[in-house]
């Protein structure tokens, strides 16, 4: 969908009489139904400079204009698109990402960020060339028009408030960005006319708006590069290798998401599986597949951890361009239509909120605009992991807006336990111990699980250190106890515990959980959900007690810059008992989530000296018990 578009002869007119921002407000209020005073601002700013920049008699008035054309399957919007043709006849569009930026900082230690002045503060966000780039590749990978019919795209970003420095020091042209420079180049303030020279490169003469006309209506299908590089992306990956009922699922879901292709029946699925039990394998490897049958798919998840560590894990050596569009975040689907999309796959879909958006503002419910937006989607859900207030995400809200799209539900579960060491005793025993079901020990518990509770968390880092060097995949958990101070000031420590000293792993990378240097930081729940490691140790706060014989919760011990809890106090001087209720729900599942890291083995610091020493009796007595028994072996004559 384009907001506004006109030859170029149309567009110099429009502003030349100061109404083009009018103009654009009008397009954006009859197809969007909105518009606000920020991107009104923005436009008549920004078109000004685009005038000085096609003002030349050798960018011809019969080529097209578009402004905020918005990429199909997406929420994302191309600024300001130019299309024409070269002087050799070929079809040509240039991209143009536009920047009301003043200056950016270079963000240390992760891929691709800059920090800059956005909504009212110092924020990150991605540096405007990698931006213009990925929004190229997204017309690339799935506009079949582009892909058969010879239109190349050339992205670039504009700049045009941005006071620039010496090259050798200006951070926008900072060298950590070159792979991003080199396929869309930066034009800062006072560089005019070196954008006029980029755009004649391709563009120069009119082509009667065709080459915008196949864009828009081009068929949307994922391309064969794509299809071909994610499928070599998970060939021999052992990690996403599926087994027993994820297969039998997975064949059930591509079967039937083929034939709601051809029925038009919108299909919703319902995937139930505890801790372990391979819900983002299956969701990995349907990815993948149904990709490669040529439907539009997408993994989406509420958290970015998971997207950008799977995402880096599946990517292995081959570029961004073919993976990091595949991975969405949950609030992506506000502005698309009814099934735009073929398939979403839901991770962690017991994480999904109401609103979407940095500040929460935008659309009505995450689950109802990902059915609306897809022919099929696929929730995979544990309801027990549900661990802020906002979650939304349960089994009878799914259905209900289902229900609300006439979609034909399909309720699985998975049940197998492939972490813990394949226990589901371990879990049994952790609901059991946590008091969140009232479930017997189980006397067969073998006990081949390695959980060990320690008298101080230096005692659990160092055996963690240790276990680290193996293969990286141990790290330090805690429950959200202690603020996060190290935010505003890497000198401070967040954790103290006697002489154990540590920071929240907030300041490295969304790839905390893979990257080499995270062993000395601390993970919480909200960048450790979804994933898994071979090892966990954990350190549970005063939040989770043990007094008077029975697992108490306290929020009050939460830290301030916790936003799980928001709102509980409010609600707790109000409704008390409700309060309570939900509080003790959250911060059980919040510490039986994070006891389920580890593939191997837990363990653990308990701050609260009478939990640490009620969980070692707990485990004492499964050991007795296990020794106890007369285990006979049968002898065959």
């Amino acid at each position: 969908m384009i907001v506004y578009s006109a030859t170029k002869k149309e567009f110099m007119i429009q502003v030349e009489n100061d109404s083009i921002a009018c103009s654009i407000d009008a397009f954006y209020r009859e197809k969007i139904g909105k518009s606000n005073y920020r991107e009104f601002k923005s436009w008549d700013n920004s078109m000004q400079y685009i005038y000085k920049v096609l003002n030349v008699q050798d960018i011809d008035d019969s080529c097209t204009i578009a402004i905020e054309y918005r990429i199909p399957s997406t929420s994302k919007r191309i600024d300001f698109i130019i299309s024409g043709l070269d002087e050799n006849n070929k079809a040509n569009v240039v991209i143009i990402e536009l920047k009301q930026w003043e200056k950016i900082e270079v963000v240390d230690e992760e891929e691709a960020l800059v920090k800059t002045f956005i909504n009212g503060g110092n924020r990150k966000t991605v540096h405007p060339s990698y931006q213009a780039w990925t929004y190229s590749s997204l017309i690339e990978d799935y506009n079949e028009n582009v892909q058969e019919g010879n239109i190349m795209l050339h992205p670039c970003a504009y700049l045009h408030n941005y006071i620039k420095l010496d090259e050798k020091i200006d951070p926008i042209l900072d060298r950590r960005y070159d792979k991003y420079l080199s396929k869309a180049p930066v034009y800062r303030k006072g560089e005019a006319i070196r954008l006029r020279n980029f755009i004649l490169k391709f563009v120069s003469k009119g082509d009667n708006r065709k080459i915008l006309y196949e864009i828009e209506n081009g068929k949307i299908r994922p391309s064969k590069s794509l299809q071909d590089a994610i499928a070599l992306m998970l060939d021999g990956n052992e990690e996403f290798k599926m087994i027993d009922e994820q297969k039998v699922i997975f064949e059930d879901i591509k079967r039937n998401s083929k034939k709601a292709m051809l029925s038009g029946q919108k299909v919703v699925y319902i995937i139930e599986g505890g801790p372990g039990t391979g819900k983002t394998v299956l969701a990995i490897n349907l990815l993948v597949k149904l990709l490669n049958e040529g439907l539009i798919t997408y993994y989406a998840t509420k958290n970015s951890a998971p997207r950008q560590v799977y995402e880096k894990k599946l990517k292995g050596k081959y570029t961004n361009k073919y993976i990091k569009n595949l991975f969405k975040g949950s609030g992506s689907f506000v502005e698309i239509k009814e099934n735009e999309i073929d398939v979403v796959l839901v991770d962690e879909a017991h994480r999904l909120k109401e609103k979407s958006g940095m500040f929460e503002n935008q659309g009505e419910n995450q689950i109802k605009e990902i059915i609306n937006a897809s022919k099929v989607s696929v929730f995979f859900i544990d309801e027990k992991q549900r661990v802020t207030i906002k979650d939304i995400g349960s089994i009878s809200e799914i259905k209900k807006y289902a229900k609300f799209y006439d979609a034909k539900v399909k309720q699985l579960k998975l049940t197998s336990q492939f972490r813990c060491n394949g226990s589901n005793g371990y879990l049994d025993w952790i609901d059991n111990v946590l008091d969140m079901e009232k479930v017997k020990c189980f006397d067969g518990f073998e006990f081949d699980y390695d959980i060990e509770i320690k008298d101080s968390p230096n005692e659990v880092f160092e055996l963690i250190k240790e276990k680290n060097k193996i293969n990286n995949k141990s790290r330090m958990l805690a429950g959200y106890c202690w603020d996060w101070k190290s935010k505003n000031d890497l000198s401070i420590n967040d954790i103290e515990i006697g002489n154990f000293k540590m920071q929240w792993n907030f300041k490295s990378t969304y790839t905390w959980a893979i990257d080499e240097n995270s062993i000395d930081q601390v993970g919480c729940i909200h960048t450790s959900q979804g994933l898994e490691f071979d090892y966990v140790g954990l350190i549970i706060g005063n939040d989770l007690r043990y007094e008077n014989g029975k697992i108490i919760t306290d929020f009050t011990k939460r830290a301030k810059t916790d936003t799980s809890l928001k709102g509980i106090k409010k609600l707790y001087k109000k409704q008390p008992e409700k309060a309570l209720k939900l509080a003790d729900e959250i911060i059980k599942n919040t510490y039986k989530t994070l006891m389920t890291r580890g593939m191997k083995g837990c363990y653990i610091y308990c701050c609260d000296e009478s939990l640490s020493k009620y969980l070692k009796e707990k485990i004492t007595k499964i050991i007795e018990n296990i020794q106890s028994k007369d285990i006979q072996i049968p002898i065959f004559i």
